[in-house]
């Protein structure tokens, strides 16, 4: 559901002082349309379910409010960082599936918290790094938590947490939870906390698990369905070529664009190293991004992609939610994500928050029926476009029996009886 009338800015979404200066110091023009169209029914403490694509504003959507209930709710002595509350409490509590994205989520809601002058307490909890750290962090409580399930959990079972006074459960990117494993930890968490609560549900995609998860935690919710935040400004293009071709033609495209910052996906950890060898030899250096690097590794790659330092990164899928790099110029899909719902993930790291961005693809004869289905699923229809010295042969000379590399984190075989997916093993190996 959306509305026909909403307010064309921010001082019109109801929002306090202190957010409205931090959002003048961010330069945010407007708001983006599911800004628009959430803010005023979040504050409203309604229960909302939303479909936003990448780079749409959602963070915005859910921290600017948040923040302002927690604000106005607490007693003036604490609003003036007097008195805290005590015991290890949680007001706000968000759900995110990867460690990028609760850091992300935790940086951008301290950064929107500026004007506050320390009187919320934000904390991000992940797995990969020293649980005794996180539990020090939380020593009395904290005002919002952002989260991945298992590591939460973890924190519940030593008593370094409780969630029986959270007022507001926000699950951010519900479809990746679920499809990474997280229902029952979810399922878990969900026990825990008090039935009377606001719950914010955010989504790219509606799966029947994220309907069946509506249904039941969700109270005559509001529901907004925003397709991307500017879809004009992300270009995709897809380029066919032969499997053999294909790191000749994207090492050619990097150095024809002279890309300063270029983001190309692949499905396998082994693939990003193999890949960055590849390229290497034809005079491009580039770095990787996957799970067999540590936190700290991956922290300090991202950091360095983010401010130009590195040129071309090479990553799996844990790139594809949570990275937010502010004008990416370009993104290549080299390997085709298994997912459909993962495609526009992954495009959508470049063209964010109205910029222009591109996202290419290279598809072999392999990718051709996989790609077809990409589009329908996501109700696009591309032009299969050439590069001249790259052109792909019209057929195949031989029948491709060879499947998709299987993403990170899947390389067992299936059997029957399988038990549930642990999602901190899982994240620990991605």
């Amino acid at each position: 559901m959306t509305s026909d009338t909403t307010p064309a800015t921010f001082q019109d979404l109801g929002l306090i002082s202190p957010l409205l200066a931090r959002i003048v110091e961010l330069e945010y023009s407007q708001p983006t349309p599911i800004q628009a169209q959430a803010i005023p029914s979040v504050l409203a403490k309604r229960d909302l379910i939303a479909g936003a694509n990448t780079g749409s504003g959602k963070t915005a959507t859910f921290a600017l409010p948040l923040l302002q209930h927690i604000y106005e709710d607490a007693p003036l002595s604490t609003r003036k960082n007097e008195v805290k509350p005590q015991g290890n409490y949680v007001s706000g509590l968000i759900l995110v599936p990867t460690r990028e994205l609760a850091k992300q989520v935790a940086d951008s809601i301290k950064s929107y918290a500026v004007h506050f002058n320390g009187a919320i307490k934000t904390v991000a909890v992940f797995g990969g790094v020293s649980t005794n750290t996180q539990m020090l962090s939380l020593r009395g409580g904290t005002d919002i938590l952002v989260a991945t399930p298992g590591r939460l959990l973890d924190l519940i079972s030593s008593n370094a947490i409780k969630l029986d006074n959270v007022k507001t459960l926000i699950l951010d990117e519900a479809d990746r939870m679920l499809s990474l494993g997280f229902t029952d930890e979810l399922s878990e968490l969900l026990a825990l906390l008090p039935k009377q609560k606001q719950t914010l549900l955010f989504s790219a995609t509606f799966p029947e698990q994220v309907k069946t998860l509506t249904e039941e935690l969700l109270d005559n919710p509001i529901e907004i369905q925003v397709q991307s935040a500017d879809s004009s400004t992300l270009v995709q293009r897809v380029f066919t070529v032969n499997k053999g071709n294909k790191t000749a033609l994207l090492a050619h495209l990097i150095k024809t664009h002279q890309w300063r910052q270029v983001l190309i996906f692949v499905n396998a950890k082994s693939s990003c190293n193999h890949l960055a060898d590849k390229l290497s030899k034809r005079g491009i250096v580039a770095d990787v991004f996957h799970g067999d690097k540590g936190q700290s590794a991956r922290t300090r790659v991202l950091e360095a992609f983010k401010t130009g330092e590195i040129d071309v990164l090479i990553a799996t899928d844990i790139a594809a939610r949570g990275l937010d790099i502010e004008k990416l110029p370009v993104v290549i899909n080299f390997d085709l994500p298994r997912s459909p719902s993962d495609y526009m993930h992954r495009i959508g790291r470049s063209g964010r928050a109205g910029e222009v961005g591109l996202a290419f693809s290279l598809i072999d004869h392999e990718d051709y029926h996989h790609f077809k289905i990409i589009e329908k699923k996501n109700k696009i229809r591309l032009e299969r476009e050439q590069i001249e010295g790259f052109e792909a042969d019209e057929t195949v000379s031989e029948p491709v029996a060879k499947p998709m590399a299987k993403p990170e984190g899947t390389g067992k075989k299936k059997r029957k009886n399988k038990p549930p997916i642990n999602a901190d093993i899982w994240l620990k190996n991605t």
